[in-house]
């Protein structure tokens, strides 16, 4: 076929495009001529496997280009298999026993997911959370500084400093409260975590406080500090802080702590899924070994 013809076939196999890539090799290719793209012995590619390769956005000449590139590779690839397929010295039965494995693989690992997704309880109590924290605590070392606090970057022209001042010393409610919606209306970065714990590095790696370098003794030395540029001013107040290798707050793993309960649902289902069947094969007399 020329390569003008083969272009315009392309284009109007284009026309059908609706459906994902599916399998190629059939058996009714008498009732589907019609749908027929290419052929290598008995397999068979159809106007249904190539739909889904290009939409309407694209122009014919790309739409031709990536459809004519999709039937050359299957082309190659299945004649490829198939000079494989004929050679003596590949082992078919092997072939066949790692084809069976991998299906046997593959729904098991479906069937299994399916069953976890429909009875896993996703509910974790705060009990739950609070006794594997106890029962596991020496696993809840932590690998860098956390502190809960306020920090606030404003620029050194910014209006109300002393009052900004004032807020970051105090424990009034109210005073926490006016300073939130300061940051929000005029500080460049703002974090007022009084009630949660946060990364020291991560609070502080766009300020001058990150060029400090011995963190620990800076956090034990400190409850209130400023520091400045020719542009900012940065105010740092530390309400509280654990350091590095201490055990971690519960609150601070609370959610790892969670995940980790969920996914060991998720094996214990696993586990006992296969037992299951098992025992209701046994039950049913479904199964029967022949000695």
């Amino acid at each position: 076929m020329k390569k003008g013809k083969y272009y315009i076939l392309l284009i109007t196999l284009l026309a059908f495009s609706s459906c994902e890539f599916l399998g190629m090799e059939s058996e009714n290719t008498v009732d589907n001529s019609e749908n027929l793209v290419a052929r290598v012995g008995n397999t068979f590619l159809f106007r249904t496997d190539i739909n889904g390769l290009t939409d309407a956005s694209m122009s014919s000449e790309d739409s031709a280009r990536i459809t004519e590139r999709f039937i050359d590779n299957w082309i190659k690839k299945e004649l490829f298999v198939r000079e494989a397929s004929n050679n003596s010295n590949i082992d078919q039965t092997e072939i066949q026993r790692k084809v069976d494995a991998y299906r046997y693989t593959l729904i098991s690992y479906e069937y299994q997911k399916l069953m976890v997704e429909q009875q896993l309880d996703r509910e974790v109590s705060e009990e739950e959370i609070r006794q594997y924290y106890n029962d596991n605590i020496e696993n809840f070392q932590l690998r860098q500084n956390i502190l809960k606090g306020r920090y606030l970057k404003i620029l050194q022209a910014a209006q109300k400093k002393t009052d900004v001042r004032r807020w970051m010393k105090s424990d009034r409610p109210e005073d926490l409260e006016s300073l939130k919606s300061y940051g929000f209306q005029f500080a460049s970065d703002f974090s007022l975590q009084d009630s949660t714990w946060i990364n020291f590095d991560d609070l502080i790696k766009n300020s001058p406080f990150s060029t400090i370098e011995n963190k620990i003794q800076f956090l034990r030395r400190n409850r209130y500090v400023e520091e400045s540029d020719s542009l900012y001013l940065y105010l740092f107040r530390i309400h509280e802080f654990k350091l590095s290798e201490q055990v971690s707050p519960m609150e601070y793993v609370k959610e790892d702590i969670k995940n980790i309960i969920i996914n060991k649902r998720k094996v214990d289902i696993a586990k006992s899924l296969e037992n299951k069947v098992y025992e209701r094969a046994k039950k049913n007399e479904d199964y029967e070994i022949y000695k």
